[in-house]
């Protein structure tokens, strides 16, 4: 455990939530989508919104303005009221908000903060000041699609940010969704792709039950921080439990080889203490299949990490209904039982 992590507050009713946009500005551009989203957040949570001026921006203004979108997230971290800031949508150039952060405002003031895909920028560094952050569904992707999906999605929601518990198992859904139908169709609003037979997690490799602090997020925005004075030192990964998945662009199997096999010339294969893969977005079976015989081929024969446990196929990242995780929180895979869970609280 880092002895510097910091968890936030449990959500509670009533509570305020703050609203902005890091990366796209796609709510100028479907506003009905993300003003769904904004609903369900209020009526099904019972939480309240405050939006930040950049949740609404026009798309040009905010690519042209990365010092604005960090300044909203600065002022919601040292906004005493707000509980929980999320993210509206990803996008694919968050990683030029970073030097415009408030270190010390955002580690001094410890709340929940979620999103998923390129929000991976803004979870990584938090995660680097010693803070939990939440890789997790966004405002138009995922809230605003509630109601169309199981009512476990909510019920996981509220289990992981609302009701901690000293233990929580993760519960593959029974069904899952490739994406949504074209938002520029108003009959489109609110639903996702026709759901399809969940055929579960695929335990890869490994006979043994390990620990160790969730990290990860989307595989390729994690490439766009490489290199930069924003990636992690090579002491960072030792003994965590290392999550990826694919974005909706469906790069090929070809090209998730050759970005492990990156982290594997870092060492990191031999620090970790597991591999999850979530379920790649519009992937045939021979691509999942393909996929698969790459992780192992890398891993365990290009870096000799046989024994290391890697699950693939599960219940996070651009498929739906999606996984709360949260980084920095100490989780168990046990490939005996077959159970992936949390073994202490996220929030507090």
């Amino acid at each position: 455990m880092n002895q510097q992590l910091r968890k936030p507050d449990r959500l509670r009713r009533n509570d305020t939530v703050a609203v902005l946009s890091p990366s796209k500005g796609l709510p100028s551009k479907f506003p009905h989508v993300y003003e769904l989203g904004i609903r369900n957040l209020e009526e099904k949570f019972d939480l309240i919104v405050k939006e930040y001026p950049t949740a609404r921006a026009d798309a040009t203004f905010l690519y042209s303005n990365p010092k604005k979108r960090a300044d909203d997230v600065n002022n919601a971290f040292a906004d005493e009221k707000v509980k929980a800031i999320i993210a509206t949508i990803g996008g694919d150039e968050s990683v030029r908000i970073l030097p415009h952060l408030d270190r010390e405002v955002i580690r001094d003031h410890p709340k929940i903060l979620m999103g998923y895909s390129d929000v991976t920028t803004l979870l990584t560094y938090c995660t680097q000041l010693g803070l939990v952050t939440f890789h997790g569904p966004s405002i138009m992707a995922g809230f605003s699609q509630l109601n169309d999906l199981p009512r476990a999605f909510k019920d996981h929601i509220t289990d992981v940010l609302f009701n901690p518990q000293p233990t929580y198992a993760y519960q593959s859904y029974d069904v899952y969704s490739d994406g949504y139908p074209d938002w520029a169709n108003m009959g489109n609003l609110g639903k996702v792709k026709e759901p399809r037979t969940n055929s579960g997690w695929n335990w890869l490799q490994g006979n043994s039950s390990v620990k160790g602090e969730l990290f990860g997020g989307c595989i390729e925005v994690l490439e766009f921080m490489k290199e930069t004075p924003y990636w992690l030192s090579q002491d960072f990964w030792k003994g965590r439990i290392l999550f990826l998945e694919t974005s909706e662009e469906k790069p090929s199997p070809t090209y998730v080889e050759r970005w492990l096999r990156n982290y594997g010339m870092q060492g990191v294969f031999d620090e970790i203490s597991a591999l999850l893969f979530g379920r790649a977005r519009d992937y045939s079976d021979a691509e999942n299949k393909r996929l698969e015989s790459l992780i192992l081929s890398v891993v365990a024969k290009e870096f000799n990490q046989t024994e290391l446990p890697i699950v693939t196929n599960m219940d996070f990242g651009h498929t739906d209904p999606q996984f709360v995780l949260p980084l920095g929180i100490n989780a168990e895979v046990d490939c005996r039982k077959k159970r992936f869970r949390l073994v202490e609280p996220a929030v507090t």
